[in-house]
C-alpha cells in the first residue's frame, strides 16, 4: 500500500515562497509520474504540476509557469513543490498524487486527476496579502 504525506504547507504572504514536500512509501516511488493539485472549499480539484518518473520532464499550470517548480528525490521518495510568488487567490489545499501508469489519452503529461490511483490527504497553503 503506497501512502503519500504532505508536508510545509502554511500561511504565506502573497509575493513570499514555500515549499511543500511529498514522502511516499513504496518501492516502485521512482517509476512513476507523480502530481501536485490543489482544491478550495465549493471547487474541483485543478493540476497544479507533474513530474515525469526520471525527473526531466516536468509540467505545469498555466498559471503557476514561471513561479512554481516541482522537483523529486527518487532515492528519498521525496517530490517537492517550491512555490515563489504564491498569489492570494492560490488559498487551497495541496494534494500530492502518484500516477497510475495508465493514461486517458495521448496526452502524457499527467494533468488529468483520474490518472492518480493514490492522494496525499493534503496541505493547506493560505497566501495573505
Amino acid at each position: 500500500q503506497v501512502q503519500l504525506v504532505e508536508s510545509g504547507g502554511g500561511l504565506v504572504q502573497a509575493g513570499g515562497s514555500l515549499r511543500l514536500s511529498c514522502a511516499a512509501s513504496g518501492r516502485t516511488f521512482s517509476r512513476y509520474t507523480m502530481g501536485w493539485f490543489r482544491q478550495a472549499p465549493g471547487k474541483e480539484r485543478e493540476f497544479v504540476a507533474s513530474i515525469l518518473w526520471g525527473g526531466g520532464e516536468t509540467y505545469y499550470a498555466d498559471s503557476v509557469k514561471g513561479r512554481f517548480t516541482i522537483s523529486r528525490d527518487n532515492a528519498k521518495n521525496m517530490v517537492y513543490l517550491q512555490m515563489n510568488s504564491p498569489k492570494t487567490e492560490e488559498t487551497d489545499v495541496y494534494y500530492c498524487a502518484k500516477h497510475s501508469g495508465q493514461y486517458d489519452s495521448a496526452d502524457y503529461s499527467g494533468a488529468r486527476d483520474s490518472e492518480y490511483h493514490y492522494w496525499g490527504r493534503g496541505t493547506q497553503v493560505s497566501v495573505s496579502s
